[in-house]
């Protein structure tokens, strides 16, 4: 029901930076999986059309299949409330899967998850979001065409986001603003690569007025020269507060960010 995502020119600028970051394939992808960066999206194995959400309990191993929405899962836009093409229940892990257009929104984390060599390459509404638990863990992977969020974050805990590359984007990170049963939250971000595209995007969104925390170790972020991409934004639920480190809530010195 869609083609494979054709990557585009300004990827190949990402192999230096995965260098740079000491991510090599073999970092970033799993045993099994084919050698991937954000440079060279990896070749799914096979594409399978999902009309109905797939539960997930204990680990699944996607093989490196696409996976893409048809029919009630069809939706691509922003729409808030569409459901998911993988729903985890808590501990589980779903790995080497790649997820097509129409993404729908993507993968919902019922509890604690694991998220390990997942590459999303057209976002819909979000790629995952994380409704409860106290521990969440990405790593590896890639997003991009994410017209809002990558991540979201509805429920309590720390989301642990590594070794992973993000493009095309608004938001990688944001701790929900108007949930109905708010939390305090943390976010830790390692060995992360992002590439701009001359428009404001934002790593993290957090809610200082909720004590939220995010740690930032390890960014390069690429063809951003006019600094459009705000490495921790500060909310007051949803109201901007304001930007850049603090020694309470956006954890990050100069030395953690690599601009190329």
């Amino acid at each position: 029901m869609t083609s494979p995502a054709k990557p585009r020119a300004r990827r190949r600028a990402l192999t230096g930076g995965l260098t740079a970051l000491g991510l090599s394939s073999v970092m970033i992808t799993t045993v099994g999986a084919p050698p991937a960066s954000a440079a060279t999206w990896p070749t799914p194995s096979s594409s399978q059309p999902v009309s109905s959400t797939i539960s997930v309990s204990g680990v699944r191993d996607g093989g490196m299949v696409r996976y893409y929405g048809s029919g009630d899962l069809a939706g691509d836009g922003q729409e808030e409330g569409q459901d998911p093409i993988f729903k985890l229940a808590a501990g589980a892990t779903l790995k080497n899967v790649i997820i097509g257009a129409p993404g729908a929104d993507g993968i919902h984390c019922e509890g604690n998850c694991t998220l390990q060599n997942v590459w999303w390459e057209d976002v819909g509404e979000d790629a995952a979001t994380f409704r409860g638990g106290s521990t969440y863990t990405v790593t590896g992977g890639g997003a991009k065409k994410a017209a809002d969020k990558v991540f979201q974050h509805n429920g309590s805990g720390t989301l642990n986001i590594s070794n992973f590359a993000v493009s095309d984007f608004k938001t990688l990170y944001r701790s929900c603003g108007d949930c109905s049963t708010q939390y305090t939250r943390k976010v830790n971000l390692s060995n992360i690569e992002v590439t701009g595209t001359g428009s404001t995007a934002r790593l993290v969104g957090i809610n200082v007025n909720r004590n939220d925390v995010a740690t930032l170790r390890g960014i390069t972020i690429l063809n951003d020269s006019g600094r459009k991409v705000v490495p921790c934004q500060k909310y007051n639920n949803n109201t901007a507060v304001g930007t850049g480190p603090d020694s309470t809530n956006c954890l990050y010195s100069s030395s953690d960010i690599t601009y190329r």
